[in-house]
């Protein structure tokens, strides 16, 4: 028998509901089993320290535990294109910094596209780096690092990072390019062996990240000219911004960032959202994190994205004026 097309249409319909309704019951129920967070590089850096220092408060906000897990190699690919292949059900996220924005411009062959495999989840923190010098360097500030460097050879100093396209590296190409100097850049594997090599002036400077610095310049063992932010850190109350001590226009934050997979649902992103939201304005966690150099920020999923989207763009012409090729 033929079904007249009204009864065709409500059995549609139906099906349709019928469809949707699992996974909505599905992320209505989010999360029922431990989390995921991906760490796409090795323990002990920024990003592993912020994924641990988050994971436990997280974790009581959404009643399940967060574990974090590192996958670390490329730079951070590898660990985002797992991430970005993993199931879409909020189970599996990634943590990761500006290597999600730099890596695109980096790489010529992605293992994932950032914009279209990836969706934010939000944002956790930024942390400001430190411009410092190796003590044998005769200068007290950044007016009088740029006049040193302008009077000499190009590329005559040298400045360490902790490998080709991480923060420290970024941070020093902004700083060339908003004071338009030549200084020779010297990848490190790991952002300790270029401390230790500015400490014995093999380099002459680096921009380790904040709570890196901070012990070496505490014990006098390097010199800081400035922190990279817009303000000075509680950490280093006495060491002005690079843009307040010579270098105005100068601004660098890391940014730290949770992604899932594309295709989650939008319920259960907004469950990760609000909830990683309620940890972040936890007095504990916010003193742990600023104890450690990291600030707080919280963002919604959209406006991360944007973020992203943005950053992006901006490295990508600062990638590609510098000529920067991964190594």
């Amino acid at each position: 028998m033929k079904m007249k097309p009204v009864a065709r249409a409500c059995c549609a319909a139906l099906a349709a509901a019928s469809c949707w309704t699992v996974p909505a019951a599905a992320a209505n129920a989010f999360p029922e089993r431990a989390v995921t967070l991906v760490v796409p590089f090795a323990p002990g850096g920024s990003v592993d320290i912020a994924a641990r220092l988050i994971s436990d408060a997280w974790g009581r906000a959404l009643g399940q535990s967060v574990i974090v897990e590192n996958r670390a190699g490329a730079s951070g690919n590898i660990g985002m294109a797992a991430v970005a292949r993993a199931q879409p059900n909020g189970y599996t996220l990634a943590i990761n910094t500006m290597s999600l924005a730099i890596n695109p411009a980096l790489f010529k062959d992605m293992p994932f596209d950032t914009t279209k495999d990836l969706r934010s989840v939000g944002t956790v923190g930024t942390s400001q780096h430190v411009l410092t010098v190796t003590n044998a360097l005769p200068v007290t500030s950044v007016s009088e690092l740029l006049a040193y460097v302008r009077a000499r050879p190009a590329n005559d100093l040298s400045f360490g990072s902790a490998g080709t396209g991480s923060t420290f590296h970024m941070a020093a190409e902004l700083f060339k390019s908003v004071s338009k100097t030549q200084i020779l850049h010297v990848p490190y594997k790991g952002g300790g062996p270029a401390m230790v090599d500015t400490i014995s002036g093999q380099v002459q400077m680096s921009f380790p990240v904040l709570s890196a610095a901070k012990p070496q310049v505490d014990g006098k063992k390097l010199r800081a000219l400035g922190v990279t932010g817009t303000a000075r850190s509680p950490l280093l109350p006495d060491v002005p911004t690079i843009a307040e001590s010579g270098l105005p226009g100068y601004e660098f934050n890391t940014w730290f960032v949770i992604s899932a997979p594309a295709g989650t649902p939008q319920p259960v992103i907004d469950t990760l959202n609000a909830k990683l939201a309620e940890a972040l304005q936890s007095p504990a966690l916010k003193q742990r994190m600023q104890q450690e150099g990291f600030d707080p920020l919280i963002s919604a999923p959209a406006k991360t994205d944007a973020m992203v989207a943005a950053e992006m763009a901006r490295w990508a012409g600062i990638v590609q004026d510098a000529g920067i090729q991964a190594n």
